[in-house]
This record gives C-alpha cells, structure tokens and sequence, in this order.
C-alpha cells in the first residue's frame, strides 16, 4: 500500500474515536491478553466521510497488489458491512461467514451463495491473532473456495498471526498497521509521551504486560 495513504486512514479511525487508548483501565481481547489500546472499526458505518475513505483505500490496494477474486466475503460481523460495501462498489458477489455453523435449518457458516471453484477475498476489520481470519478460511475452503488473501483495516502486528498466516498459505493485506495509528495519536496528542510508553511496552511483549504494570 502506498504509505501516504496510510495517515488518511489512520486520521479517519482517530477521528470518530474507533480506536481507543486506556492503559490504566485495560481492557481483555477474546484471546484473553490484556491491552491498553483497542480497535472498534464498527463504528466506521455510522461515519460515511471516514467510511468512504476505508473503503477507497481498499479498492486502491486491491489495485495495487492485483488481487483477483471472484467474490468477496466478510467474518460475522466486524468485517461484513465492509465486505458489502465493497461488493457493492466493485460490482462482485459478497458473502458472509457466521463465527460458527447456526444450530438451526441448514446449519450453514457461509452465508449468500455456492463458493465452490471461487476465489474469494476475505475481509476482517481487524486482525490480532489471526484465529478469527483463518476460521473463515477454513470455512471457504471447506467448500470448495480458493483463499489466498485477505484484507484488513487494521492489524496489530503479532508475529503470531505473521506465522499462523503463512502456515495456512494466505496472505495479509491491510490498510493500516496500528504503530502507524499510534504514531499519528500522538503526534495529534491524544496521548502523552507516559502513555506512549505504557503502549510500546505492550507491543514490544503483550504477554505479561498487565502482570508487568500492576494491572
């Protein structure tokens, strides 16, 4: 991706405060790692200028890196109203995929329309550990996809995802890594230089970092 483009996107989240900093009151991911920072892009679809500015960027990286795809798809539910939307503008298919097989009727994970023989691009909103993406792309493949990439808006930057990624034979693409969200909050001081440091020891070793901090 074109790293200009990467303050726009970053200033866009900052803006409608889709990306929080709390590092006396951290908050826990599913994974159960403790964080004082935090990505909420479902707030994008209620702020259509920074959605927009979400959504071009990533027809521009789709351009950029070539992707080919038959058919998009979004992971219930922070990916979907992006997957749609992009769907919707680049004229293709968009389906979305259930975290888990409904209990009821055909007990489908896939939701919109037969994958089988399709390359399908797979959206997330944000990206930690992974598991969420590859449970998608597990699903995809289960029936019949091809998945070979994936998009997102945000990732953190694990090298667990890094690795989990490459065993599961995707690639990540993603519009925004969040040091670079960082490195505009702080330049637009939204948090002090403390604070800053309370961050980056959690990237630096997110295991532990509560323990570390008394918190």
């Amino acid at each position: 991706m074109n790293f200009n483009r990467q303050p726009s996107i970053a200033q866009a989240l900052l803006q409608i405060k889709a990306v929080g900093f709390s590092p006396l009151k951290p908050i826990t991911f599913k994974s159960g790692l403790r964080s004082p920072v935090y990505v909420d892009n479902r707030r994008l679809p209620f702020h259509p200028a920074q959605w927009q500015t979400v959504l071009h960027g990533f027809r521009a990286l789709i351009e950029e890196k070539d992707l080919a795809f038959d058919a998009l798809a979004g992971i219930a539910v922070g990916g979907v109203p992006h997957s749609s939307a992009l769907g919707y503008i680049l004229h293709k298919p968009s389906l979305f995929i259930r975290k888990e097989s409904k209990g009821y009727g055909q007990q489908k994970m896939i939701e919109g329309g037969d994958v089988k023989g399709l390359r399908v691009l797979l959206v997330e909103d944000l990206v930690t550990t992974g598991s969420s993406a590859l449970v998608g792309v597990e699903a995809l493949r289960a029936e019949g996809a091809i998945v070979t990439d994936i998009l997102s808006i945000v990732t953190y930057g694990f090298a667990e995802a890094e690795i989990a990624f490459a065993n599961a034979h995707v690639t990540l693409h993603t519009l925004v890594p969040f040091r670079k969200i960082l490195a505009e909050a702080l330049a637009l001081g939204q948090f002090d230089a403390a604070q800053a440091a309370v961050i980056e020891d959690w990237f630096t070793q997110p295991q532990g970092w509560a323990e570390r901090h008394q918190l």
